[in-house]
């Protein structure tokens, strides 16, 4: 990979979008681009990379694993999110294992270089902070939904949440297929169950299923949540 392939890509990443010129060189003189299969762990639950890992492109979902072997999907990352950089600020394991939906491209940064950037790149360490801000409201309204809602209102926030708006309309799209199972570890219910709720929810307006497994979300799906 070139110098030039390097900046291009350093530049596309919205985490480095406010680096100046020379700050944006430097990090990509550190980068390394790897390639990860579908299904291939990018970060392991209880293990250390040592590095940061920015999606450049793909899909990613972020599982915890009980000792009982049950999976448990806290999150879905797309091109553009990060990962592995409160292991790199504590120096403690991953708390959750990532692996490529599909085939995903990351840009890896060493922890040495990760260091190094955070106090020269105030904009960086800035991004790191909105970003460790995010997922921690992401983790409290998944603690408030197990806590607080039905099943019916877990699987309504779950759909609002893959989905998004589509130009013109009142309705959010969800353009992948909805894998019942997933959703089932996602909201901490049965597959039947969610099936069960999905096939309800379509009966009474509230999601449109499409020939190409995805889905319209109706505005008033909301109301559930």
């Amino acid at each position: 990979m070139t110098m030039l392939s390097s900046l291009e890509l350093v530049r596309r990443v919205p985490l480095f979008a406010m680096l100046t010129e020379a700050q944006a060189a430097s990090v990509a003189e550190s980068v390394i681009k790897r390639a990860f299969r579908r299904g291939e762990c990018i970060v392991e639950q209880g293990k250390k990379s040592n590095a940061l890992f920015i999606l450049l492109n793909g899909r990613a979902r972020v599982v915890s694993v009980d000792n009982r072997g049950r999976e448990v999907i806290l999150a879905t990352l797309r091109p553009g999110d990060h990962i592995g950089e409160m292991s790199l600020i504590d120096d403690e394991p991953h708390s959750a294992t990532v692996r490529a939906d599909v085939r995903t491209d990351v840009l890896m940064l060493g922890r040495a270089d990760f260091v190094r950037c955070l106090p020269e790149n105030s904009s960086m360490t800035y991004a790191i902070m909105v970003g460790l801000v995010r997922r921690l409201r992401h983790a409290d309204r998944k603690i408030e939904s197990l806590a607080l809602m039905d099943v019916y209102g877990r699987v309504a926030r779950a759909l609002l949440e893959l989905s998004a708006p589509q130009a013109g309309t009142p309705e959010r799209v969800i353009q992948d297929r909805v894998s019942r199972q997933d959703l089932a570890k996602t909201v901490g219910a049965s597959r039947e169950m969610v099936s069960r709720v999905i096939k309800d929810l379509e009966e009474r307006g509230h999601i449109v299923l499409r020939e190409d497994g995805g889905m319209l979300v109706r505005e008033h799906l909301g109301m559930l949540d």
